[in-house]
């Protein structure tokens, strides 16, 4: 008898947990909110979420100015470096943010005022007078600064430029 009533037991307990599972999936899908991603969810192309073209993008990224995305210059841009042969008697004088590195040649630093160029390989400052390493970036915070051949040496400099500059 004992036997007969554990069977009965478990039977009981098994179809008691399969009406829970059926009742908690039925209440599950039944009255389950929405996911929020669904009910969100934007129709590729519409006017909530736009298509755009690579062509597009190119072309609002060169009306600011920044060339085209892919890393390319264009023309007149300032992102490329140039070879510059800066003569003897002639000054180098660099427009604001642009970026000098001496290559031959003795420099020296020329200011229109008491601060002077950043030298960032260095971590100094460069005041009118002082000599410019070779090979070491220059940053030309503003305008009014330059570089100019060292008056001992007949030659002039040759330097790398990325921004604006003039010789004069």
């Amino acid at each position: 008898m004992k036997g007969e009533y554990q069977v009965k037991k478990y039977a009981i307990r098994g179809i008691v947990s399969a009406l829970m599972i059926a009742a908690g999936v039925w209440v599950g899908v039944n009255f389950a909110s929405p996911l929020e991603a669904e009910t969100n969810a934007l129709t590729p192309g519409s006017v909530d979420d736009p298509v755009v073209t690579k062509s597009y993008v190119d072309e609002q990224v060169a009306k600011l100015g920044g060339g085209t995305p892919g890393g390319e210059t264009g023309a007149g841009s300032d992102t490329a470096l140039e070879v510059v042969t800066v003569p003897a008697g002639k000054t180098l004088m660099a427009g604001q943010g642009t970026e000098v590195i001496v290559r031959v040649g003795k420099a020296v630093a020329y200011s229109s005022d008491a601060s002077g160029i950043a030298d960032l390989t260095g971590g100094t400052d460069l005041t009118k007078g002082k000599a410019v390493p070779t090979n070491h970036l220059l940053l030309f915070p503003r305008e009014g600064r330059g570089i100019l051949p060292d008056p001992n040496q007949k030659n002039g400099l040759t330097v790398l430029v990325k921004g604006s500059y003039t010789l004069q």
